[in-house]
């Protein structure tokens, strides 16, 4: 793997390396080690079980921002729904990281580049390693980036409602248009940004939303939206 390869893998992340030694050694996974005669080379799992704890810390601090309602018990379900096996490895398949792993040649032969279990704990290694070498805030910027889609999700499925939809709906059926959306400001540093997005419908109504993602302003928007409708009638 050279240099150019793992600079294109930083440009998907969001993160470039001072140290890209660290990011090939979240990379190489235990099979690859083990057929090496360089006793130097060490595996990925320890920069795993690190990662593993950021990845908890960095989603726990983003979830308290985004959703200050919700209670601790929901935190934790909503928490889970996006750091499990399933979800990281999504994301590792969206940044390729199959095709940057090092692995031996047996399970290169059987597919491990593809193995969701492999590619949840490389994410979590590379996560790692923009810890170890950029601090939290390297964290907080490839999670934020990785993870901006998939935290309002879990955050409509928790709260069961979707606002942006229930707005649509209601928009087409009445005003035979559709609501359209924009991001008017931003605030923060970048790992914990304050997204202002404006809503117009037509000429017929302006709503005003804020939230830690876009998506989640565009909800707050959306919500303001209806209940401004609903006075209305």
């Amino acid at each position: 793997m050279n240099g150019h390869e793992l600079l294109s893998l930083e440009d998907d992340l969001g993160y470039h390396f001072k140290d890209p030694g660290l990011l090939r050694e979240a990379l190489q996974h235990s099979s690859y080690v083990n057929e090496q005669r360089d006793p130097s080379l060490q595996n990925n799992e320890r920069f795993e079980f690190l990662g593993d704890a950021v990845l908890d810390l960095v989603i726990t601090h983003i979830l308290m921002k985004s959703f200050p309602k919700i209670r601790e018990g929901d935190l934790s379900r909503m928490r889970a729904a996006i750091v499990n096996e399933s979800q990281l490895s999504s994301v590792a398949h969206n940044l390729n990281l199959g095709q940057y792993l090092l692995l031996g040649r047996g399970e290169a032969l059987s597919h491990g580049q593809e193995k969701r279990s492999i590619l949840a704990d490389a994410l979590e290694a590379v996560i790692a390693a923009a810890y170890l070498d950029g601090g939290l805030q390297a964290c907080f910027d490839v999670i934020g980036r990785q993870f901006c889609n998939i935290i309002p999700q879990a955050g409509e499925s928790m709260t069961g409602e979707d606002f942006k939809s229930r707005l649509q709906e209601l928009v087409q059926s009445r005003f035979k248009s559709i609501p359209h959306y924009k991001v008017v400001a931003e605030s923060g540093p970048d790992h914990d940004k304050t997204f202002d997005v404006c809503l117009n419908i037509g000429t017929f109504l302006t709503a005003r939303g804020t939230g830690k993602t876009k998506k989640a302003a565009e909800q707050t928007a959306a919500r303001v939206a209806l209940q401004e409708i609903q006075n209305n009638e």
